[in-house]
């Protein structure tokens, strides 16, 4: 499965927000939707304390990367985004990936940004929300890193692998917890398939069950059955 659309996490500040991006209250209601979705059954609002703004792009935007490599250069050039969050800062998103969200496609740009935002309450971005008292971190960390390391190990043999999940994933454990994040909420049969265990802790953590509700509607509906 081919990434679609780069998403990435950011601490420098944001860019100023482009003219003409303008949403009537159809638009407004799925982006609300989208983004309480993961917070369902979390009890409060508080979970998105890291930021107050979303920021809409009407296409995907540049934005100017760094990277170090293992010689110590240090690497820069503009990226094509679908989406970033930034440390301390907003939400940026492309409008086309928002509007692609919300189905059961194995994307969700909204939520993939949003599952950042949660990663950041701990600090910066590192695969590790802040857990529930319930929760283990030990049994989080083995459970994210084996799943983790298996996709890498898959992309290490062949670059060009068809793997379960987005291939994204594999950039580090942040995108990591967005990517899964998103197959939880828009694809959550695939990610069960290919990694019961993470799938497991994605359920202790927003404390839902989307499996059910997508067997539900393809017990109701064959259309469903054949989603993806």
């Amino acid at each position: 499965m081919a990434a679609r659309g780069q998403r990435t996490v950011s601490r420098r500040q944001a860019p100023h927000r482009p003219a003409g991006v303008e949403l009537h209250q159809e638009q407004r209601l799925l982006l609300a939707a989208q983004a309480q979705l993961p917070l369902l059954h979390l009890g409060d609002l508080n979970w998105y304390q890291g930021f107050h703004e979303i920021i809409l792009y009407p296409d995907d935007f540049l934005s100017p990367q760094r990277h170090r490599d293992a010689s110590g250069i240090e690497h820069e050039w503009d990226g094509e985004h679908s989406g970033e969050a930034w440390q301390q800062g907003p939400i940026i998103l492309a409008w086309p990936g928002v509007l692609a969200s919300g189905g059961w496609e194995a994307y969700n740009l909204v939520i993939h940004e949003l599952a950042h935002k949660l990663d950041m309450l701990n600090g910066d971005a590192n695969g590790l929300p802040p857990l529930h008292s319930d929760m283990r971190v030990s049994e989080w960390a083995q459970v994210m890193q084996s799943a983790y390391d298996d996709l890498n190990h898959q992309l290490d043999r062949n670059p060009d692998a068809e793997t379960a999940i987005d291939p994204y994933a594999a950039e580090n454990p942040a995108e990591f917890f967005a990517v899964t994040s998103e197959y939880f909420f828009s694809a959550p049969d695939l990610l069960v398939a290919a990694y019961p265990k993470v799938y497991a802790q994605l359920q202790l953590f927003y404390r839902q069950n989307p499996l059910a509700r997508l067997q539900q509607l393809q017990a109701e509906d064959p259309v469903y059955q054949t989603h993806h």
